[in-house]
Formats: structure tokens, sequence, C-alpha cells
């Protein structure tokens, strides 16, 4: 066992063999361990799992009706994450189960941290519901959606590698590309007679070459984009990382000197990497063609006239994103 890992607590795990990016397969040490986790009161995670995984297609991050689940690359090795809810609304806690390989203290406190970052747990929705409660449009929407909170991508590098697979192409396109990086440089685990699979780590695209991601179905440009972002990072060349804090306007300055980062993509990274819930993806097609239905316009709204129709809700732009979408997704009857 790994100096400084967990014990694995007697009759608990499968020992199921996981399979780095390279294709070499471990057998891990018996293991699995649970914990719970708090969440804001009321709390849904079928609506906030769903706005994370956007379509049923995407392999990554996956929901089976009553658990949100994950590959998580870890400490060189897999570990699968399983996210249910104790109880109907409005529970507050959340049981998690980890699974694959023996975690050490700080790897698994690591865990905790993503989760509630994946899943939006510490965001403070109290200023929005309250003009919520003001607004009748947007009260309907609160209303409809109770217990949501919103997302992020486990990290600013998986939501930018996201909005290039994404752009200029329908979300089932973009989704489909990146299941099949994730099947091609993820990590990967056993499950029944297939494998689940895990966003890839930087370090794992780093060594991809641009031709490589070409014959996934990748653009020569979103490819070389790809290849690019993930060099830099792994290199420590950059700190995405470091954003954290940065005022938007500076954020956005920095990531549009990246190779394929335009108005869309910073937008979107912004609200779904970094948190920033002012931002409204203005640059969204499909989240300009929401806002005009849910505003009655039946016809196309430009960048600007979004930008302006928006204008009353700014500081909760990407609070109104997120409800848009989820108002989607109910019309395709993925949430009710």
């Amino acid at each position: 066992m790994r100096p400084g890992a967990a014990s694995p607590p007697p009759g608990r795990g499968s020992g199921t063999a996981e399979e780095t990016a390279g294709g070499e397969v471990r057998t891990p040490p018996p293991y699995s361990v649970s914990f719970e986790l708090d969440t804001p009161s009321p709390f849904r995670l079928d609506l906030t799992a769903w706005a994370l995984r956007r379509r049923p297609e995407n392999a990554v991050d996956r929901w089976d009706g009553t658990s949100y689940r994950r590959v998580m690359a870890i400490g060189g090795g897999a570990t699968e994450v399983s996210v249910s809810q104790d109880g109907p609304m409005p529970a507050g806690r959340l049981s998690v189960g980890l699974s694959g390989r023996p975690l050490g203290t700080s790897e698994s406190t690591g865990v905790r941290t993503s989760l509630r970052r994946l899943l939006g747990l510490d965001v403070d929705l109290a200023a929005f519901h309250r003009r919520a409660r003001r607004d009748p449009r947007i009260g309907l929407l609160v209303k409809r959606f109770l217990g949501f909170t919103p997302p992020r991508f486990s990290s600013l590098f998986e939501c930018l590698v996201n909005a290039f697979a994404c752009q200029q192409l329908s979300l089932l396109v973009g989704i489909r590309l990146l299941n099949r990086l994730a099947q091609a440089y993820g990590p990967a685990l056993p499950h029944g007679d297939s494998r689940v699979y895990g966003f890839p780590l930087p370090e794992a695209l780093a060594k991809a070459e641009p031709e490589e991601l070409r014959s996934l179905g990748f653009s020569h440009q979103k490819a070389a984009a790809i290849v690019e972002l993930s060099r830099a990072v792994a290199a420590g060349a950059l700190d995405l990382e470091e954003l954290e804090h940065v005022p938007n306007e500076e954020v956005t300055r920095r990531l549009r000197t990246l190779r394929g980062v335009g108005r869309w993509s910073s937008g979107y990274a912004l609200l779904r990497g970094l948190g920033r819930m002012d931002v409204f993806p203005w640059g969204d097609a499909g989240a300009r063609n929401g806002l005009g239905r849910w505003l009655g316009i039946e016809r196309r709204l430009t960048y600007e006239e979004a930008q302006a129709l928006v204008e009353p809700w700014r500081a909760f732009g990407g609070l109104l994103y997120f409800h848009l979408l989820l108002a989607k997704l109910s019309e395709q009857g993925y949430v009710t």
C-alpha cells in the first residue's frame, strides 16, 4: 500500500482493476469508503446533476435517476465517486461513496472540496431568491426548480476543453467529442462488462499530438488548442487556478490570449469554470434562444440584444442562464 494511504475498511470493496490513460491495468486493494456532505436546504441533486451533464449522452458526468457518478483521476489512479441524496427534498445531506483505490487523508479532503465546487454546494443564493420573490418572471422559474444549486466544472482546464469541443457545434456533437476524448485519454475503471471514464488530466492530453485528436473528430484548430493548453498547464507555464479571484475583465483579457478562446468561451469559462454568477454567456446562441423563448420573442436575438434584455438581472445573469437551461431540459423530458 502506498505510504499515507487510508487503510481499506474490512469486508468492503470489490477489488476491481483500474486502467490508466496509457492502457496499463492495475488491481488496487479491495477498497470503498463513504461519507456525508451537508447541503443547502432545500436541495435537489437531480436538477444540479442535469445542469452539469446537459445531455443524457454525457459519459463523464453520469446520472442513473438516483445517483450522480463520476470517475476522478486522483494520485495517479482512478476513483469512482457516487453521490446520492438521502430522502426527499429538503433533506440536507448527501451520501458519497468512493471506490477504486485507497485514498490518503489529503486526497479524500480534495474529493470533498471538488464535490462541493462541482455541485455548487457553497453558493449563496439568498439574494437571488429575494430578487425572485419581487420579480414574477424569475420567481416562476425559481419556484419550478427550487432546490437547484449552480454547478461548476471540476477545473477551469476542464471547462475550457469543454468550450473548445462545443464551439460552433451542437451541444450533442460537442459532448460526443468529449466522450471520445475521455475514452482515449481519461482515467478508467471497469463497470460490468464495459468501462467508465473520467475527464483527462492536462498531463495525459499534453502527450497527445493534434493529429491524434483529429482522428477523434476534432477540427485542426480545436485539436491544436486543446494540446497547446494541456502542454502549457502540464508544464506549469500556465496557472489557470490563479484566476479564481481575479476580476472578470482581467480573466477575460488573459483567457483571450490563449489559442481558441473567444467571446463565447471566455464567458463560458467565467460562469461554468469560475462560478461567476453575474455572467450570462452572451455568445452562446442556445442561451440567447432560451432567453428569447422565455421573454416571448420569436426571432433570434443578437449578442447586443441579449445583453440589454438581461441587464435588469445583471447581478444574477449566470443563475438566469442555468434556470433557462433547466427549463429546456424540462421541455425535453429530462427533469421535472
